[in-house]
């Protein structure tokens, strides 16, 4: 056993290790770091929200302090607490009129109370995990709910920018507006009209210092501005009063009618639920779409961000503050500032905290006309043009206006039950409202059916359907997304007794999909030509290039149990004796995932999910669509798979159909005046690059060259490709271009091949290499500068590359495009001034751009920035 087991002396002097043998070390304690952008951010988010914060707390009529607590909860609480990183709570102007009417029924107390209850029911939602049933709501009632609520608080701060003291009643504020307009106080209306003009002149200063002077918050410079301006020349005005803090009313017991106390509760729960989510999904939409922030800052998760905003309430309404929400116009300054954390906003709460402390002698001095005047902006910035132009284009326009006239004239909830009432019956309007129609144009007789085709319009769509006379051409248009049993049932009867009589029936329209004739009968199918349906065959209704997808069929493979001729993922043909189909005619005919086993030889495998970080795999997706309006043909015979020509076929088919009729007339004026791009574009021939979706480019935009890798080889190389050479100057010379982009991508086969061959032993002399090799020869300088150095690798902004493919992608767009300079077209051209030449990286998973820039010497792809920015700050 001696021999087996080793003495060993222990060592006094040995330290003691800290962890268990065979466990890793223990991990240090992480530091609390802030980034320096949720500084600065969390820096122009406070001095947005200050005079806000007491403007709100000035519109309802509650103390002063009772903003400030707010503000401060909502950045500490429902920032720490709350589901969305980047969202900034506090007192908000769509819980102004509701707050208001509440303090006047009930008083302060019991409205803090109420706050409390509204924050517990927000508890309760977020544990049920209700909060995506939030979003269900019509935007229609949203945005009328906003814009009723903007009116009333617009209206109601008019008088006090004039001078008065508003009503607690719209129809009484607009009733007792001529009077006040008749008895103006000068100063206040000079201090209001000086607010007004800072808020709206100073985001459009010009030039290069209004660049730098408009980093300051409009809302502080137009309050700042005012008080100054006040004070220097002395007016007599009512000035913000800040009570000390020993004498702030806390939340008390709720009194009051209990139903009058729910329907508060339930008023306060919904307006601050809904504002709250619907503000963290746009907050959403801001931080996706600015560079840099795309998988850096998380989704937000709506049933946390309720109960964060459950807490908050909960806090706020205790300690005596207003209600509290996410509030769009300091969540879209946080975005835009440059937060990237959730520590921006709880830095606005801590910054909020000290101002009431450290800053109430400062406070004092702001007159309540700018306050108000500020308030009145934001209350007729919720009437959003953009809004009403967007309800109108769906024709929902009657459900904003009611919500917008029931808020005004009735309240909150009264205002969004008589929306949500009028959304229902729109709905049941558009569900029943059918319109059939019958013409005849050159022999052939078209029957339109435009709506949902439900039991309701049978009798009218027989009516019209037996008004076709015997043996005629019909073509039913089908233009709708729901057929019912009834419907579908007298559709088939009729085409059955219709080419039995001799007649020809061709469906199109988006249900078209549905084959309801007997097998064997003629048919026509979506092209107009004539074809005898084969016994137990069906179509495949993938169509080409829906929504920018690659859908092939996949079909089925000898041995498998499936019917005869069935289509894995499409609808069976409907027979005679299955007059119905394997599905109920009124659901959608979704797809099928068929088993791996089924994958026919010589087709692409589909794509395969992605790792974290890792590129997909496949040409694309295989999704089988519900698509009626996709060119019909025989299929394959059972257990063969469909051939390239079949796909084809359907393709050029669905161009002719669908796309041919809208470019025919451009086409046709560039057959008469020729091509004149502005731009010769060389990619890779990678099939998931198209050129034409991502620069939004039509016919006669780019001259387009592709090759293996994107590559260009130098004149006069060895095994040179005069092709590529050809194709510049042709461009350059004879097209007269006047720009060049070499454009390669994520996940370049021929980089990866270029790499692998470094591993490679060499090839025996005489061993003749194959066509891909020698080509690839062009693109082994890239390689040898990737590993050189004494040069600076390329790099895209923001992030490092991936791995060793990605990076030799970037270097390789670099490298090419020195091969182009050697060019003598190219190089003739850059000394003249008539060429630019542009690298571009486009990634694949991200479906993201980025341009080549040559800042400071270093080569760095940034992103592309939008063109112009449509979104409103509010």
């Amino acid at each position: 056993m001696s021999a087996c087991v080793p003495t060993r002396t222990t060592d006094p002097d040995r330290p003691t290790p800290e962890h268990q043998p065979h466990s890793p070390p223990a991990r240090r304690p992480r530091r609390f770091r802030i980034a320096g952008a949720d500084v600065s951010a969390s820096i122009a988010v406070f001095l947005i929200a200050l005079p806000l914060s007491l403007g709100i707390a000035l519109a309802t009529d509650a103390p002063l302090q009772a903003g400030l607590v707010a503000a401060a909860v909502g950045g500490l609480v429902a920032g720490r607490l709350g589901g969305s990183q980047l969202q900034v709570s506090g007192p908000a102007a769509g819980l102004t009129v509701v707050t208001a009417d509440l303090i006047h029924l009930y008083g302060w107390r019991t409205t803090c109370a109420i706050t409390v209850l509204a924050g517990l029911a927000q508890l309760g939602l977020g544990c049920l995990r209700v909060a995506r049933t939030a979003l269900a709501v019509s935007p229609a009632i949203v945005h009328g709910m906003l814009a009723g609520i903007g009116v009333t608080i617009a209206v109601a701060q008019l008088h006090i920018v004039l001078g008065g003291t508003p009503q607690s009643v719209v129809l009484d504020n607009l009733r007792a507006l001529p009077a006040q307009l008749a008895d103006l106080h000068p100063a206040a209306v000079s201090t209001s009209a000086l607010t007004l003009a800072l808020l709206f002149l100073w985001p459009r200063l010009p030039g290069r210092a209004g660049r730098l002077l408009r980093k300051a918050p409009a809302p502080l410079i137009a309050v700042a501005g005012a008080t100054a301006t006040a004070s220097l020349a002395g007016l007599t005005l009512p000035k913000v009063e800040l009570p000390s803090w020993n004498n702030h009313a806390l939340a008390g017991l709720p009194e009051g009618p209990v139903l009058g106390l729910m329907a508060a509760v339930l008023t306060t729960t919904l307006v601050c639920s809904v504002q709250s989510l619907l503000g963290a999904v746009a907050v959403d939409r801001l931080a996706a779409a600015r560079p840099g922030l795309t998988g850096r800052v998380p989704r937000s998760d709506l049933d946390r961000e309720l109960l964060g905003q459950g807490a908050a309430n909960i806090v706020s309404g205790g300690l005596g503050g207003l209600p509290v929400a996410g509030v769009a116009v300091r969540s879209t300054a946080n975005v835009n500032a440059g937060a990237v954390s959730r520590n921006s906003t709880m830095l606005h709460g801590v910054l909020v905290v000290a101002a009431t402390l450290l800053m109430v002698p400062l406070l004092e001095q702001i007159p309540l006309a700018a306050l108000a005047a500020l308030v009145m902006a934001v209350g007729i910035q919720m009437v959003s043009l953009h809004h009403i132009r967007t309800v109108t284009r769906h024709r929902e326009v009657l459900v904003y206006a009611v919500t917008t006239l029931g808020v005004v004239l009735f309240g909150v909830l009264e205002g969004v039950a008589l929306g949500i009432a009028v959304a229902v019956a729109v709905a049941l309007h558009r569900l029943t409202r059918t319109r059939i129609t019958h013409a005849e144009e050159e022999g052939v007789h078209h029957v339109q059916v435009r709506g949902q085709l439900t039991f309701l319009a049978v009798p009218r769509l027989s009516r019209v359907l037996h008004q076709v006379p015997q043996g005629a051409d019909v073509v039913v248009e089908l233009d709708g997304s729901f057929m019912d049993h009834a419907a579908y049932e007298t559709l088939h009867d009729w085409q059955n007794t219709h080419t039995a009589q001799g007649g020809t029936v061709q469906l199109t329209g988006r249900r078209a999909g549905i084959r309801i004739a007997e097998p064997g009968t003629p048919v026509e199918d979506s092209t107009g030509a004539g074809a005898e349906e084969p016994e137990g065959s069906t179509d495949c209704r993938c169509r080409p290039w829906t929504p920018w997808r690659n859908h092939q069929c996949e079909w089925e493979l000898p041995g498998t149990e499936e019917a005869p001729g069935a289509v894995p993922g499409t609808a069976q043909a409907i027979g005679p004796d299955d007059p119905a189909g394997s599905q109920d005619p009124g659901e959608p005919l979704g797809p099928a995932e068929p088993p791996e086993a089924s994958q026919p030889v010589g087709l692409p495998a589909p794509s395969q999910p992605a790792k974290d970080g890792e590129e997909p795999k496949g040409s694309g997706s295989r999704e089988s669509t519900d698509d009626p309006t996709t060119p019909t043909g025989p299929a394959p015979a059972e257990g063969s798979a469909p051939t390239g020509g079949h796909q084809l076929v359907r393709g050029i088919s669905a161009f002719q159909r669908r796309t041919a009729p809208l470019v025919r007339g451009e086409l046709a004026r560039l057959a008469r005046e020729g091509q004149r791009p502005v731009q010769l574009f060389l990619t890779c021939a990678d099939s998931r690059l198209v050129t034409s979706m991502i620069t939004s480019s039509g016919p006669g935009d780019l001259f387009v060259v592709r090759n293996v890798g994107n590559l260009v080889p130098l004149p006069g190389a060895e095994s040179g490709d005069d092709s590529v050479a050809a194709a510049i100057e042709y461009a350059v010379d004879v097209l007269k271009v006047r720009h060049i982009t070499v454009c390669g991508h994520s996940g370049c086969g021929a980089m990866q091949a270029l790499l692998g061959a470094r591993d490679e032993p060499p090839e025996e002399a005489g061993v003749p290499r194959t066509p891909l090799k020698r080509w690839l020869r062009h693109g082994l300088p890239s390689v040898e500068r990737m590993a050189d150095d004494s040069r600076p690798w390329a790099r895209l902004a923001g992030r490092r590359p991936a791995d060793a493919v990605e990076q030799l992608c970037l270097t390789n767009i670099v490298m090419q495009l020195e091969h182009l300079r050697a060019h003598e077209p190219v190089s003739r051209a850059l000394r003249a001034g008539a060429l630019e030449l542009h690298g571009m990286y486009f990634h694949v998973g991200e479906a993201q751009a980025y341009l080549l820039t040559e800042a400071s010497g270093a080569e760095v792809f940034d992103h592309v920035a939008e063109a112009e920015d449509l979104r409103s700050p509010a």
